[in-house]
């Protein structure tokens, strides 16, 4: 039985989720702050973290930073009332995996919560081998989880990378946004911001502002492409 913590101060909403996700067949622990999620995640091993952003002590933001400072690469799915375009880019920045903006209904939690816990199961069970993908002087290494140009390594985040990652597996074909979002984070949004405009400016600087041969391209009106000139 796959393990997820619940991260939430509001008795109400943890009493909705933990009951409907208990009858799906997952076991669900509590912590009804911040402070104590990170001690949880520290000491026992979880398949998943439900983490609301505003909480006692730290916050969701703070918890999901630590997390990853500790190398605790748990998926994290955010829950919150703030749900501008601005907040859901900051929060799968620092490393969320998704993002679900209240009130929701169960049955899209349930759905995101398939998507990553499966998505958790498929990293697990890649045979340790290197998977070497190239463009131009661009080598991303997805074993190692490294990106260099012209042997200079460049540093993303893990949103950046997946969304890298799925541009430079199908290097040469325009990918409309709605793909983008599949790829990079492994389920439907329907969020009506420019969320992925956002991470195509925060890659472009990092990939392409320093090099003079440029590799993403916007294609007006239909998407973005990873390809050479």
């Amino acid at each position: 039985m796959k393990k997820i913590l619940l991260a939430e101060d509001e008795s109400s909403v943890v009493d909705f989720i933990k009951k409907g996700l208990t009858e799906v067949n997952y076991e669900v622990s509590v912590a009804f702050d911040g402070d104590t999620a990170i001690k949880m995640l520290s000491d026992s091993a979880f398949d998943l973290v439900v983490l609301d952003i505003m909480m006692p002590g730290k916050n969701g933001i703070e918890v999901c930073k630590e997390l990853r400072a500790k190398n605790i690469m748990v998926p994290v799915l955010f829950l919150t009332a703030l749900g501008t375009a601005e907040n859901i880019a900051l929060g799968l920045n620092i490393g969320a995996d998704d993002y679900l903006i209240k009130p929701f209904k169960f049955i899209e939690l349930n759905a995101r919560v398939n998507a990553l816990i499966r998505r958790g199961i498929q990293k697990d069970n890649v045979v340790n081998e290197e998977y070497i993908y190239s463009l131009s002087d661009l080598v991303v290494n997805d074993a190692a989880k490294t990106v260099a140009r012209k042997n200079v390594s460049i540093s993303l985040t893990a949103t950046e990378y997946r969304l890298l990652l799925a541009m430079i597996k199908n290097k040469g074909r325009v990918l409309s946004r709605m793909e983008l979002l599949e790829s990079a984070w492994d389920i439907n949004f329907n969020l009506g911001t420019n969320v992925v405009d956002v991470y195509i400016n925060y890659l472009r600087k990092k990939i392409d502002a320093d090099f003079e041969n440029k590799l993403l391209h916007t294609v007006v009106g239909m998407g973005y492409v990873l390809k050479e000139k």
